[in-house]
């Protein structure tokens, strides 16, 4: 029975020791040196705030993209025991010593030096050769502006990492699907393509150029397993059904789940939160929550609140009102009804509370028990402290005299009676009996006499409003535009009818907890929407550039520079490898344009095997550099040398697919194929020299000399930092 024990336990194992040097050789690269130097360098300004606001558990949003990446660099903090406590303020301040640098520029360190055995992999997978899969990973290894761009705080390594996990993945998948379907290994590579292509999204919106490369790959590759008479219907269901399971339900759910992970560590209020909406705003620890805990949730007649306009642009403000009035004549000579100024105040004010009356009584107390308003419900709304109504007529608005105005009516004895009317409409309503609730509901106010809607039209009042925004009745109602729709964000239960008393109670603070009715999938689309519409005002940078600058490297970027020497550090690419990129995709279309028209005249030059190659080749590669470079030039947005980086990694794995196929199919004499493997030595050594010899602007060191930094502005474009002497 135990037999089997008497022969020793026996484990073989391949090793491809190319990959392990290239492994090695990849860290020693990227790792090396990988806390110098000891101060932010260039984007790590911007990345290191949202890092300590993670370790601070502060809810912020960024639009520059998904989540992922900042909780990446916030793991390496955390693993490195940062406390967030960090002025990140100016680039090349020095890190103190509480922040684990290390640490935190580890990841995307591993990332980049990960992405030189991916690319021999993906080589391989293509089914080129050994040598050309070599050449490919050296070439990434000695790609001076990926080696800069990986040893630092930032996401691009992570991006590209993994693009090229999710081509491999679908690569080796795709070569398994040939003899081995539904195989453990078969899935393992269909999910692990999945599982990448979510997480290259969810690091910077730029990983959806190659999802989408991929799905559209995947979509080809099954539509020509439709045309196989050898598959049954049943199996053709199977695998389209493991294909959108492995490559959109579960790249769906993930990027969900990054999203769940982000808002669970971010729970406390911070200085970013005050652009999501009330409810939003109520579900985070402090700030909003502490005012809003303990509020009434149905609002009722004789209710005091705030109203907060949901647009939120150009700022977040209230409805509000003060004593003073319209100017009798504006400057252009337009006339107003000289009633009292309602505005949009951007901060919290005693004068930004409304009380909620009933128009067919006079008490402005909440009813025992309470009288809730609903959906349709007509109300006035009086004005806290001044007890004025809110109203609208026929006469122009200050600044958009295309709408009405808006105020609060003082009655002069004259032909203008009140009209002060208004009906309540929910706009997220389910029914048409829902109650208006505190900060749940979103309600538009409808002027029953004009129609008008209430409104935020934006802009700023002069002098005599104080620069406060202006509050219209828009006549021509269509839609639903947020400037439109309002929500109740402080509430209390009226208690006094006394003018007096009534005062003291609009001044003490208010006290249901709201938190608990906003769901996980209302934040995920709330902040969803945010990131994708909130756009900071882009400004011209210094070192921005155009995407027509990238191909050429005609620009630089200066990341760092010692406060005393002249050490610096500049994302700069290898000049002989940016040119030998653009060639090798200016070959491969012009050799395909040849063979296209070639095979068309039923002339074929090459085996069908090596065409097929060449186009699988061609659809990564190139493919993978169209989608992740040509985009660009419809994006209105500021925009930097490291946007091409994603790019310039497939061109530079198609220079070694090129070369291999001119020497196995243009080389057709051993002397010619002598010569080219010459001057392929060549060309790499001279890869290698430019390595060399921008290395120091690579790794920040040794510093150097004012003569040699002067030798390295091989192009006048370059800012090269030169201290005046």
């Amino acid at each position: 029975m135990l037999g089997f024990l008497k022969k020793p336990v026996v484990v073989t194992a391949e090793i491809n020791m190319n990959l392990v040097a290239l492994t090695v050789m990849g860290f020693i690269s990227r790792l090396w040196g990988l806390s110098y130097p000891r101060a932010v360098v260039f984007d790590e300004v911007y990345y290191g705030q949202f890092v300590s606001l993670y370790m601070k558990r502060i809810f912020f949003v960024d639009d520059s993209g998904p989540p992922f990446g900042h909780m990446l660099l916030a793991l390496g903090g955390y693993l490195g025991g940062f406390d967030g406590n960090f002025l990140w303020n100016r680039i090349g301040a020095e890190y103190s010593m509480n922040v684990p640098v290390w640490s935190l520029r580890l990841l995307p360190a591993l990332a980049g030096a990960l992405c030189v055995p991916l690319a021999y992999q993906i080589l391989v997978e293509l089914q080129f050769s050994h040598c050309a899969a070599l050449g490919a990973a050296l070439l990434i290894l000695l790609e001076n502006s990926l080696i800069t761009q990986s040893r630092f705080m930032l996401l691009e390594s992570v991006l590209i990492f993994f693009i090229l996990l999710a081509v491999l993945s679908y690569l080796k998948f795709y070569n398994l699907q040939r003899h081995s379907s539904f195989s453990g290994s078969w899935w393992f590579w269909l999910l692990l393509t999945g599982v990448a292509c979510s997480c290259a999204v969810g690091v910077k919106y730029m990983g959806l150029f190659t999802y989408m490369l991929l799905l559209a790959i995947a979509g080809l590759h099954f539509w020509h397993m439709i045309g196989d008479q050898n598959l049954s219907n049943v199996s053709l269901m199977c695998h389209f059904l493991a294909r959108g399971l492995a490559l959109i339900i579960i790249p769906v759910a993930m990027y969900l789940s990054f999203f769940y992970v982000h808002l669970t560590l971010l729970y406390r209020s911070g200085p970013h939160d005050q652009i999501m909406t009330s409810a939003f705003q109520a579900s985070l620890e402090g700030g909003l929550a502490r005012i809003t805990q303990g509020q009434p949730l149905e609002v009722a007649y004789g209710s005091q609140i705030t109203l907060r306009n949901v647009l939120g642009k150009p700022m977040q403000c209230w409805l509000h009102s003060h004593t003073n009035t319209y100017p009798i004549r504006y400057e252009n000579g337009r006339g107003s009804s000289h009633q009292q100024q309602v505005t949009c105040y951007p901060f919290k004010d005693v004068n930004n509370w409304w009380i909620v009356k009933d128009p067919g009584m006079q008490q402005l107390v909440v009813s025992n028990p309470p009288r809730p308003v609903r959906h349709g419900h007509i109300v006035q709304l009086v004005h806290g402290i001044t007890t004025r109504y809110l109203n609208t007529h026929d006469v122009a608005a200050p600044l958009s005299p295309h709408s009405q105005e808006v105020s609060c009516y003082i009655d002069y004895n004259i032909s203008m009676p009140a009209q002060n009317l208004w009906r309540v409409e929910i706009v997220n309503r389910e029914s048409d009996t829902d109650v208006w609730k505190t900060i749940l509901s979103e309600v538009r106010f409808v002027h029953v006499n004009t129609s008008a809607v209430l409104k935020l039209s934006g802009a700023s009042l002069p002098e005599w409003g104080y620069r406060q925004l202006e509050v219209v009745g828009e006549k021509l109602s269509k839609g639903y535009h947020q400037s439109m729709v309002w929500n109740v964000e402080e509430h209390r239960y009226g208690k006094s009818q006394e003018q007096k008393e009534r005062e003291v109670e609009l001044h003490s603070p208010t006290q249901m907890d709201i938190s608990k009715n906003l769901s996980f999938m209302a934040k995920f689309t709330e902040l969803q929407w945010k990131i994708l519409t909130l756009k900071n005002e882009d400004t011209e940078h210094k070192y921005s550039s155009s995407a027509l600058d990238w191909i050429t490297m005609d620009t630089n970027i200066a990341y760092w520079l010692h406060p005393t020497s002249g050490a610096q550090i500049h994302l700069l690419g290898n000049v002989v490898t940016w040119a030998s990129a653009n060639i090798a995709a200016l070959v491969y279309t012009c050799l395909s344009l040849w063979y296209l028209v070639r095979r068309r005249r039923k002339i074929y030059d090459i085996p069908e095997d090596a065409w097929q190659l060449w186009v699988s080749a061609g659809r990564i590669c190139v493919g993978g550099w169209a989608v992740n470079y040509l985009p660009f030039f419809l994006m209105e947005k500021t925009l930097f040398l490291y946007h091409y980086l994603p790019a310039l990694t497939f061109q530079i794995l198609l220079i070694p697919i090129v070369l291999q196929h001119l020497s196995d199919h243009l080389c057709r004499s051993l002397l010619l194929k002598s010569m080219f493997s010459a001057l392929i030595v060549a060309w790499f050594s001279s890869v290698y020299f430019v390595y060399c010899t921008f290395r120091p602007v690579t790794y920040g060191e040794p510093s150097l000399s004012v003569t040699e930094l002067k030798d390295l502005r091989w192009k006048d474009s370059w800012n090269i930092l030169i201290r005046k002497q």
